[in-house]
């Protein structure tokens, strides 16, 4: 399995160039909850912290600023420790 790829702080040219501000927004209060990603997924947290825990891997950090992908076929634990709002890209 691929792991989870995470970029801290991308410029502002690198976010317009994938043209993340043109994704859907989505939003997920404080919450604990059982994920798989049946297709690639691109997001770049706008606000939040969560944990992602992949079934056979390490748990990975994730926080506001953080231009992230989890690869098709991951199943996870998420655990949001401050509410989420992402920019979300499928496929």
């Amino acid at each position: 399995m691929l792991p989870i790829m995470v970029e801290q702080n991308p410029s502002k040219e690198r976010l317009e160039a994938l043209g993340v501000f043109d994704w859907p927004i989505w939003n997920c209060e404080v919450s604990d909850f059982p994920w798989s990603y049946e297709q690639r997924e691109a997001c770049y947290l706008l606000e939040g912290k969560v944990v992602v825990t992949p079934e056979d891997g390490a748990p990975v950090e994730l926080s506001a600023g953080d231009l992230v992908v989890f690869p098709a076929g991951m199943s996870c634990q998420w655990e949001v420790e401050k509410p989420v709002r992402k920019h979300y890209r499928l496929g």
